[in-house]
């Protein structure tokens, strides 16, 4: 789970419980309320029947009965019981409504004074009246009808409001997280961005007030490091590329002229022969080397147009007089967008050196001095795919093919120093291409150049 997706999701569950919590804390509070409310107007109710009848001497039951039922009081499903000192019902209102009563709970009122309690939906209020001459005990019921419909309609309003608030609460976290988090996208998408290429690359900051450009200012700061540090390595292997390019090229002249003298017999000769090739080896290494390192350092720049079928001739046309056993097949699909596509900004020398590259290691792996090269378009990009027989890469092999010095089982008793595909890379990276290395038949081998517009 992304950062986003983590941080919105917490902050929208905290949102979530805590309405919950607040929306239940409301509706318990209001219920309590509700319940206080209507013990109170009870108890408003049984005090004002009780002094009713036992203070206005002239009231009798059955008009105190008409004033009970007409009061503007009057509760729903009212019923009012009165009993004297000794535990007698001396007044009953007129209502259907029954409360059901024991002497126990006349007693219990008699020491707690009040009591309150719920009977279905009727609630019993019970208070104890005391005078000088005389006890006196009321108990009233009825349906707080008009307190719970509020209610109901209160948990309807805090369940519609938590699902809707809940919900945006979602979006706009959502919304506001991404918005938030942002630059911290763009971060990682400018740090995924960095490679080799582009040391140089830096993370915009437009500010150090927060947490992100401050990472992004110290993630500046070490690049800048690296930066200076990979150049350093680089210049020094070019440097020292360059210094021994001259010493290697007398050594190679003076073996050269030793070999060419009569006076030098045919044993020494064949030394001279042995050295001279380990010395070309190192040349070639070096010159490798040379070229890797001004492929890392940028020291090529891509202007002018070429048309890569011309220097692919070319390349072919080299690597016949070198090797001259070496059969190349070669085939061009035709496509309407195909001379559009075969033109390509760049640089032709480094170019020729990656095309020749691939065809050279295609001569060196196959057993039979063949390989198949096909120019085709797919879309809005032209491939160039070569092909030959020999033994193929395994699957570990294949994950390190473009690293520098790699060299399979299948080198075995061929020379190199494994850094052709790697400059190969390099060259096309600079291009704006990739290669990519398959083997679609048993013996195959196969490598696609993949250029784009």
């Amino acid at each position: 789970m992304t950062l986003n997706n983590r941080i919105s999701l917490l902050v929208s569950l905290l949102f979530t419980v805590l309405f919950g919590l607040a929306s239940t804390l409301i509706f318990i509070l209001y219920a309590n309320f509700r319940k206080e409310e209507f013990r109170d107007r009870l108890e408003v109710k049984a005090l004002s029947n009780i002094k009713l009848l036992v203070n206005v001497k002239k009231v009798d039951k059955q008009l105190l009965k008409m004033i009970d039922q007409n009061t503007i009081n009057k509760l729903y499903n009212e019923k009012t019981l009165i009993f004297d000192s000794n535990y007698r019902l001396i007044y009953s209102s007129i209502d259907d409504a029954k409360i059901n009563w024991s002497v126990n709970d006349l007693k219990y009122l008699k020491t707690h004074k009040t009591l309150f309690k719920q009977q279905g939906n009727y609630e019993v209020y019970g208070i104890f009246y005391d005078t000088n001459y005389e006890d006196y005990y009321a108990l009233i019921s009825a349906t707080d009808d008009y307190g719970k419909r509020k209610l109901l309609y209160l948990r309807f309003i805090l369940i519609i409001s938590y699902i809707v608030f809940t919900a945006i609460c979602w979006v706009l976290t959502s919304f506001t997280v991404k918005k938030i988090m942002h630059p911290l996208g763009i971060f990682h998408q400018k740090i995924r961005d960095i490679n080799a290429n582009n040391l140089d690359s830096r993370v915009e900051v437009r500010s150090k007030k927060n947490e992100i450009d401050l990472i992004a200012s110290e993630f500046n700061f070490m690049m800048d490091r690296i930066e200076i540090s990979y150049q350093k390595q680089k210049e020094f292997t070019a440097h020292a590329s360059h210094e021994l390019r001259t010493p290697l090229s007398r050594i190679t002249s003076q073996i050269e002229n030793n070999i060419a003298l009569k006076e030098t017999d045919q044993n020494a000769k064949n030394f001279l022969n042995t050295i001279l090739g380990d010395v070309n080896q190192l040349t070639e290494l070096i010159n490798s080397l040379l070229i890797l390192s001004k492929l890392e350092n940028k020291k090529y720049e891509n202007k002018e147009i070429y048309r890569l079928d011309e220097i692919l001739f070319t390349a072919i046309e080299k690597l016949n007089k070198i090797f001259p056993d070496f059969v190349i097949l070669f085939e061009m699909e035709e496509s309407d967008n195909l001379d559009s596509l075969l033109e390509i900004t760049g640089n032709k020398k480094l170019l020729e050196i990656a095309i020749s590259n691939i065809l050279k290691n295609a001569f060196t792996y196959s057993d039979n001095q063949q390989a198949i090269v096909k120019i085709k378009v797919d879309g809005e990009q032209l491939i160039i795919s070569v092909s030959n027989t020999g033994r193929t890469l395994t699957a570990k092999e294949q994950k390190n093919l473009f690293q520098p010095f790699m060299r399979g089982e299948n080198a075995n008793g061929t020379t190199g120093f494994g850094l052709g595909l790697r400059i190969v890379q390099r060259i096309l990276t600079l291009h704006n291409a990739k290669i990519l290395y398959k083997n679609p038949e048993e013996n195959t081998n196969l490598f696609l150049l993949i250029f784009h517009t």
